[in-house]
């Protein structure tokens, strides 16, 4: 049996979190917030990225919750053997929000190749809402 990887990334924003909700819970705007996704086709409860090398990257999506502000995902794609992704956008209470991203897949390689990518796609967010100041 081939081991599960389980990670998470969060990322505070100084944005309120129905203003991040925007980005976060829209499955066609991933291309906006999340570097090397060139585009994204959604059409049901399924969504296609596509990466900068060109590689469509078929995904179900499980949950689109607007009130608890939880986007789940599943890529469905041969190369993966499992995997689901959790997004939530958390309220701070302060006009403030930590989001985090969470991934579970097998292989457990997948889980970190993931967890860098969206590190990476937060911290791009967090620019893009906060402005480089």
């Amino acid at each position: 049996m081939t081991p599960r990887g389980s990670v998470r990334r969060q990322v505070h924003i100084k944005r309120s979190p129905d203003e991040v909700w925007d980005f976060i819970g829209d499955p066609s705007r991933i291309a906006e917030w999340f570097p090397g996704i060139t585009s994204a086709t959604v059409d049901g409860t399924m969504r296609v990225i596509t990466t900068g090398s060109g590689i469509p990257i078929p995904e179900e999506i499980l949950t689109q919750d607007a009130v608890q502000r939880r986007f789940q995902y599943r890529i469905t794609g041969p190369m993966v053997k499992f995997h689901t992704s959790t997004l939530d956008v958390l309220d701070l209470g302060d006009g403030t929000s930590l989001v985090v991203y969470a991934a579970d897949a097998e292989p457990s390689t997948m889980a970190l190749i993931i967890a860098g990518a969206a590190g990476n796609a937060l911290r791009h967010l967090r620019t893009m809402m906060e402005g480089d100041a």
